[in-house]
């Protein structure tokens, strides 16, 4: 197992209220990807690593320009997936970095990054692994913004909405899958 918490300090400092939000709502979308793992026991999901993942799936937004949630970077939000896999390929973790760029919304096509005209390299970040698809999935149902509420399927469904009909396709699909 690594040292997701040495890896968060090493970005965030120790006890800051950037370190503070990020561990509860990792620890909430892990503790959500564990449940259902437990629950989906014929998806051999390698839970070590995607509790791991969920610990750090968003270990980018440090470098995003959103106070609201403690972080005083210059990148638009969108990015921090992308901003999260930079510095977890430079750590020689791949498959933790796949996850930071890939659990945005329910994935981001290349399509919706050209239609949206999103500021994101034009390739598709889709989650492919089934712990992709896990941290994915569980992270829609917390938000850093409210830290103290879960959210439920139906609104995380509609809040997707904005993003597309594909978008909301690909929300569903999980939801048959971890729901």
């Amino acid at each position: 197992m690594i040292n997701f918490l040495a890896i968060i300090e090493q970005y965030y400092g120790h006890d800051t209220d950037a370190a503070r939000l990020l561990i509860k709502h990792s620890r909430q979308v892990a503790d959500r990807a564990m449940e259902i793992a437990r629950r989906k026991p014929q998806l051999k999901i390698d839970t070590d690593f995607a509790y791991e993942a969920a610990m750090l799936h968003d270990i980018g937004i440090f470098r995003t320009d959103a106070p609201e949630i403690f972080c005083h970077g210059s990148e638009p939000y969108i990015k921090h997936g992308i901003l999260g896999r930079e510095l977890l390929d430079g750590m020689e973790l791949p498959r933790h970095a796949l996850v930071c760029e890939r659990h945005t919304g329910a994935g981001i096509s290349v399509i919706d990054i050209r239609e949206q005209q999103l500021p994101l390299p034009l390739r598709d970040m889709l989650p492919i692994s089934i712990e992709e698809k896990l941290v994915c999935y569980a992270d829609k149902f917390f938000s850093k913004s409210h830290p103290d509420r879960e959210t439920t399927y139906e609104q995380a469904h509609k809040k997707l909405h904005k993003y597309g009909n594909a978008t909301v396709a690909r929300f569903e699909a999980l939801h048959e899958l971890f729901g």
